[in-house]
């Protein structure tokens, strides 16, 4: 592989540090992302997208963007040995270099599907799917050693109400627990779900999913709910931006997201997650930390696909070395220099052959080079 890892973390590691920086657990999807659509179709109708990318998704978004970012990366999942499950397995392990000494791949066992269209800046999924051959805590076992781990906060496997779970032994062996939570088909919110955050240091949700839970009218009153329950509340608002409040250190941060002409919004969240932990690990100010997750997300947003789209250091490399030479001198370009001099003293240390986004795999290298 011709790109260069660069390591964040690299001044913090010792011959006895833990063997993963982050370990997740989850469904690995086949993502075919259709994008650049004029509309829905409508029954009887076809639609021709502009463009597709086909990639891991799922809990691969999140596993791809944090070991693109250098953090060294360690994925529990099922996979199944039809074509689909060989490709993601293939594509993780080998192209991206994420660690699945925990994962198995199953026979006569098919792979989840999810067909994501893209209209109008917001998407919609059709997926299909069968419970995991085996639940997290026989695929697990015991969570190898990790600085943090990545979970789901409604997810009783994650996160039981009787006993404890892969997550509690992690967080025991000295792991930092983020989690985020996914939409409640069922409308219920429950409030047993944001209980479970005495057991998280950091959790990440949107401003919709924050409102539901804690009953609030605004994102910003969701976050003072959620910071008198967890160290550290992100909750990001889309367009909007993002807020934060971290206790450990008293900070409070709202940081504005990237004017971007956005392609594709499918796995943005889970790099602005990934981000926040590199951030987080790197013991940046908050502000810092999602100033830069900001970014990692506006740069996911201009390309096809989720896994495929999110950023490694190359890109970031290069997004700064473009601003930094860009001739305008408007009150926006003069905010973004103030706001991510700290790339200042990180860039010049990013070797010049670092990660950068992955061509298409399944999909043609065609479908996805217009993307701007």
């Amino acid at each position: 592989m011709l790109n260069q890892m660069f390591d964040p973390l690299a001044a913090l590691r010792s011959d006895h540090g833990p063997d993963f920086d982050v370990f997740v657990w989850g469904t690995v999807f086949l993502d075919m992302i259709f994008a650049g659509m004029p509309s829905a179709p409508t029954p009887g109708t076809e639609v021709w997208a502009e463009g597709l990318a086909s990639c891991p998704g799922g809990i691969a978004n999140f596993a791809t963007a944090s070991r693109r970012l250098g953090l060294r990366t360690s994925l529990a999942a099922a996979f199944s040995d039809d074509d689909y499950g060989d490709f993601c397995w293939r594509t993780l392990e080998q192209q991206e270099g994420v660690d699945l000494s925990r994962s198995r791949q199953f026979a006569e066992w098919h792979s989840p599907v999810t067909v994501s269209m893209s209209v109008n800046h917001d998407r919609s999924m059709v997926s299909h799917g069968h419970p995991s051959p085996l639940d997290a805590e026989t695929l697990i076992g015991t969570p190898p050693a990790a600085r943090a781990v990545l979970a789901d906060l409604a997810e009783p496997e994650a996160f039981s109400n009787t006993g404890s779970t892969w997550v509690d032994r992690a967080r025991a062996g000295g792991a930092l627990v983020f989690a985020d939570v996914g939409w409640d088909p069922k409308g219920a919110w429950s409030a047993d779900v944001l209980a479970r955050l005495d057991r998280c240091d950091v959790f990440m949700p949107n401003a919709v999913e924050a409102m539901a839970y804690t009953g609030t009218d605004t994102a910003l009153e969701s976050l003072y709910d959620l910071a008198d329950r967890v160290p550290v509340a992100i909750v990001t608002n889309g367009s909007q931006g993002a807020l934060g409040i971290d206790g450990n250190t008293g900070e409070e941060a709202q940081v504005p997201s990237l004017r971007v002409r956005e392609v594709d919004p499918t796995g943005a969240g889970d790099v602005f997650g990934a981000a926040m932990l590199v951030g987080t690990l790197s013991q940046w100010p908050l502000e810092q930390r999602m100033t830069f997750a900001s970014l990692c997300a506006g740069l996911a947003l201009q390309q096809y696909g989720g896994s495929l789209a999110a950023p490694g250091w190359g890109d970031i490399a290069d997004w700064w070395s473009d601003l930094s030479a860009n001739p305008s001198c408007d009150a926006y370009h003069r905010s973004l220099r103030r706001r991510f001099a700290f790339l200042d003293d990180i860039v010049p240390h990013v070797p010049v052959l670092a990660t950068r986004r992955a061509a298409a795999t399944i999909a043609r290298r065609s479908d996805v080079q217009d993307v701007g």
